[in-house]
Order: C-alpha cells, then structure tokens, then sequence
C-alpha cells in the first residue's frame, strides 16, 4: 500500500542520514521509539507524578531529524529514542515500546513508560542496581514506588540461579519485595530483587550474586577477599564507613596474615575505592616504585619533574622570609624549613614535596594517581582540583587510566585520614557514598559538585576538601610572625578590625590572627582570597581562552576591567589585554565577548 512504502521510504532515510552523518549515534539496525505520556519528578527520595506530556512543537508533522531524538541503548542490537519534538507521535514508521507493562517481579500493578524532568535527580533501577536515564518504567499506584530500566523490563527474570562460588545448592527467585537481610552484604535491602535457597536459610540480593572472590581497593595496601563470615569472639568494624560489622554475614577481610582490614560487602565494591577487577586466580605483581628524586652529590639532586637543572638543599634556618618564593609543587611560600632550589633558574621544592611519591592510592579513587607537572603548560578551563575548587597551578596527582579525568593537587592528594582538624573535636573519616554530597559545616557550601566531604563519625559534622586543605599558618606580609587560622570561638568582647579592608570581623567565623599580642588580624579572603595557589608566571585556560597569572605587586593597586574594584589579592589574571581581580570577572568578560 501507499501507507506502507511511505514508512519504508521514510526509514531508510533515516537510517542513510545516520550512516552519513559525522556526529550520529552509532547505526544499530533497530530503533524502538520512546512515547512517555507522564512525567515524573524526584521528590523526597520518591518519584511523584507532575503532568501529562504535551507536543513540544506545533507542526502538523515532525520534521525527520535524528539531532532531535534523545538515544537509550538497551542491548546490542536495539536502541531506544525519544523524540523531543513530538513525543513519538509522528514516528509510526519505528516500532513503539509499550506505554504500559505488566511484570513477573512486580505482578500487582502495571508499569507506565515515564518521563524524569530532571536526570540528576535520578535513582537505581530496582532490578540491575543502575541508575536510570530520562525514560523508564514506573507505578504510578499512590501507595507504591516501583520503578525499572527499560533494558530490565524487556527480559525475564532468571526463575532459578546455579552460582557454586555463592552457593552450593540452586537459588530461587524470591518475586514478593520484601527486607529479607541478604547472607552477602548484610543489608535487608527491598529495593533489589532478591534469591533463596529455604533449606540453608540463604538470602542473597540478586547484584550481590557476582561480587568479585578477591579485590584490591584504594583504602588498603593489600589484596582483600570474601569471606561468608567473620566468626564469633572479635568485634569488626569497616574500613570504609567506619561502623560495626556484623559477624554472622559476608564481607571482605585482608588476605594478609596478622591484618585485620575488613570491610562490608557493598562499601569495598563501590565505585570510588574498587576498580571493578576480580583479581581471583591473578598473580600479584609487585612493582617497582622508583624514587622521585636521585642525589647527585652531597645536597644536591636531580628531580624526575624538573630533570634539566639539579636542585641544591638550603638548610638555613636563619633565612629572611621572601613572599615571592614559592615551592612549585604546592604553590605555597618558604616559611621554614629546608628546601631546594633549582642552581640555574627560579624552581623550588619544599623538602618535603620534593620526597612526594611518583605513585599513590588516593582513598577517594579507584585507580592509582600519578605526580604530573603542568610547570610552563597552560593548565586546564574550569575547576583544576577534582576535590576542592581551589584552582592550582602546581603539581597534580594524575589518574591515568583511560578517560578518567580524575586528579588532584597536592594538598588534597597527601590529606589522609582519620583527620584530626582544628574545626571540630573528633576524628574526620571519608565515608560519603559515590555520588552523596553533603553540606559543609564550616564553610556551609553545599553548591559545588566536587568530591566527598570528610565525616564524624560520632555526630553529624561534614568538611568538606576545601576547609580540610586551608592553611592552618600563613604569613602577612606586614607581620613578622606567623598568623594561625581561628575557627570562630568567640573568646573576647574587644573589637577586630581586618588590616588589609579595614572592615569589622565577625569572631563567630574564620579569621587569620597573629598570636604574637600583635593585634593583627585580617579576613581568610582579604589574606590569601581565591587563588592562593596560582603561582605568578602560569597561564590557565579559561573557557578555551588564554589566562595569564600575574603577580599583583606593583605600586598601586590596578582597577579591574570588569567590575570596577582595586585588585586586592596577591595575582591578577590578564585576557584580552586587560586586568581582572578573579576569575569569575574573568568569566563575565569572556562571555560578553561571545555575545
């Protein structure tokens, strides 16, 4: 007919713009179009229903363009699309996937084809223990919250599983979801699908079934292994969220003698401390770690980050002290101390950044970090720290696995816990899930994305990367002695003034004040503001725009281009060939220019 050879017509278009186009998907022989008619927001950890979805365009027909469809691949073979500007409703020529469902792990009530309005707000899917995209199937009964990827929804569910490394006998699915505390991980977890086996009393959730035998995580030195118990007499307790483990259940212990690291189930196999290798039956290599350094001579060495020039220890203690003296691994000033410095040009190193390991375990990434320099390199747009959002200029620790663009300069790299810090009274630990972000009680910041915060243990306290790593002691260069950071005690009824704005400083909040009875005390940002660890000299790349860092050392303060203020910090950032105070004046410059 007419109808038919128009959609076959119209198909092959399609699948010929695909093939010719440089920015399509990937050309899978089979497109199953997505039409939601709900849609669903994220509200109190639940999905709630908002509207109905209406046509986003008011066209009599959807022009064919694939630049409008939103792409799920589910199998090898399929790939689901959503077309945002008509909801599917034009696309008869693709088979459609069902608006609604009825499925063996959840028999009570249908399942409707839905819509997520924002994708950030996501959560896993109840089946696979992945998060979900935009589209997804969901109950929409009042009292229920059941929701699966459309991958999970399309294929049945293993009736009886055959898994000897679990379990000896044949383990069958438990379709009712209900708590039943899981014989692996120890969690009475009803939000996964669930197998039994009724003779042995054995439980497990069906993500639990393939855990790894043996792994190697981030938090440890050594390998670790499952273990189906810890046995009776010794109190356990994770390595990873710092609570009780229960004896009677799985999880991981080293298999080193002598150590007792231990860890629950699902805290060693998360994504930010287990790079997803079962290591059972691997040999384990042993590699060489070389040294960061090799001395040349009595005092003097040859570093693997600085390999052109040899560097000489100075060892005086008596030393005046010079702001402009900046160690190039951690951008800060040679207060005391030894140190070296390179013999033929301005290259320093804390004695102790130079001993930095080549390699290390960071007990917030999987994978092991390496010590990278981006000295004479325009360093990379945004956010430089993976961590914290200090932007750094010094050196980094590098993931060099891949696509992973995880790494983190030094002062968030060698922060170890448990931290003991001035802000709070008992010991810090990392134990924030991949992905929790949690308000920091010091700063209050709870708008960045950055990494996860350091957390009590015993109480509700968070810190997060950036008030973990300010400098507890800085100079002024005004003062002679050290000023030590204060954490808001209020212990005086006298007045502060700050000494570089003059303005009143609140003693409830941080401050920097010199203890030396010298009555100095100055703002946490009017000292060392947002870019203490830009050394003058580097240049960044802001927005796909060169930024040079200059020393802001002249005479008179210089005007910013941008918001008309004095540059009162320690660098000034040029582009354009004018002076900003910072880089989000830097920002708004840049994007007046594309407009």
């Amino acid at each position: 007919s007419e109808s038919e050879l128009r959609s076959l017509i119209t198909r092959v278009t399609s699948l010929v713009g695909f093939m010719e186009s440089d920015s399509r998907p990937d050309p899978y022989p089979r497109f199953i179009s997505l039409c939601p008619q709900m849609e669903v927001e994220f509200v109190e950890e639940r999905y709630r229903v908002k509207e109905k979805i209406q046509r986003y365009n008011d066209q009599k027909r959807c022009e064919l363009s694939y630049k409008d469809w939103e792409l799920f691949r589910t199998r090898e073979d399929v790939t689901h699309f959503r077309c945002v500007s008509c909801n599917g409703e034009d696309h008869e020529e693709y088979e459609k996937a069902p608006l609604e469902v009825k499925h063996p792990l959840h028999p009570k009530h249908s399942l409707e084809l839905v819509l997520l309005r924002d994708e950030e707000k996501a959560r896993k899917c109840y089946c696979c223990d992945r998060y979900f995209g935009r589209v997804f199937y969901y109950c929409t009964q009042e009292d229920c919250d059941y929701a699966m990827d459309i991958a999970c929804v399309e294929k049945s569910p293993l009736l009886t599983v055959e898994h000897p490394k679990r379990h000896e006998h044949t383990l069958a699915l438990f379709p009712r979801q209900t708590p039943l505390t899981c014989n692996v991980c120890a969690l009475a977890d009803s939000k996964c699908p669930i197998y039994i086996c009724p003779p042995c009393d054995f439980v497990v959730h069906q993500s639990c079934i393939g855990l790894p035998r043996v792994i190697k995580i981030s938090r440890h030195l050594h390998r670790i292994s499952f273990t189906s118990s810890f046995g009776r007499g010794d109190d356990w307790s994770c390595n990873v969220c710092r609570r009780k483990i229960n004896n009677d259940y799985g999880g991981y212990s080293c298999i080193k003698d002598g150590c007792s690291y231990a860890a629950h189930s699902r805290c060693a196999t998360q994504s930010n401390v287990w790079d997803g290798k079962e290591l059972e039956g691997v040999p384990e290599d042993i590699e060489q770690v070389l040294d960061p350094f090799v001395e040349i001579s009595d005092g003097v060495i040859e570093h693997f980050l600085h390999e052109h020039h040899h560097l000489r220890i100075d060892e005086d203690t008596n030393r005046d002290y010079d702001e402009n003296k900046l160690c190039q691994a951690c951008v800060m000033p040679i207060y005391c101390g030894n140190f070296y410095s390179c013999m033929k040009c301005d290259f320093i190193l804390h004695q102790t950044c130079a001993n930095l390991a080549r390699k290390i375990d960071h007990p917030s990434h999987a994978h092991p970090l390496t010590l990278v320099s981006e000295h004479g390199e325009i360093i990379g747009t945004g956010v430089s720290c993976t961590a914290c959002p200090w932007l750094c200029t010094g050196f980094f620790y590098r993931c060099g696995n891949g696509r992973c663009h995880f790494k983190v300069h030094v002062q968030c790299a060698t922060i170890s816990e448990p931290l003991v810090h001035k802000s709070h009274m008992h010991p810090l630990f990392l134990t924030s899930k991949p992905g929790q972000r949690r308000t920091c009680d010091v700063c209050k910041d709870a708008g960045h994305n950055y990494m996860e915060t350091f957390n009590c243990i015993e109480c509700d306290f968070a810190l997060c990367y950036k008030c973990a790593t300010l400098p507890e002691n800085v100079r002024y260069k005004h003062d002679d002695h050290m000023l030590t950071l204060s954490y808001g005690k209020e212990t005086s009824t006298k007045t502060y003034w700050c000494e570089a704005c003059e303005g009143t400083i609140n003693q409830k909040e941080r401050f920097y004040i010199c203890d030396e009875y010298c009555c100095v005390t100055l703002h946490i940002e009017c000292l060392i503001g947002g870019d203490f660890y830009m050394k003058p000299g580097s240049s960044l790349s802001h927005f796909c725009v060169k930024v040079d860092i200059l020393p802001n050392n002249g005479m008179s303060r210089p005007l910013c281009t941008a918001c008309g203020k004095r540059c009162q910090y320690k660098v000034v950032s040029q582009c354009f060939g004018s002076i900003f105070c910072s880089p989000p004046c830097v920002s708004s410059r840049i994007f007046r220019s594309r407009k």
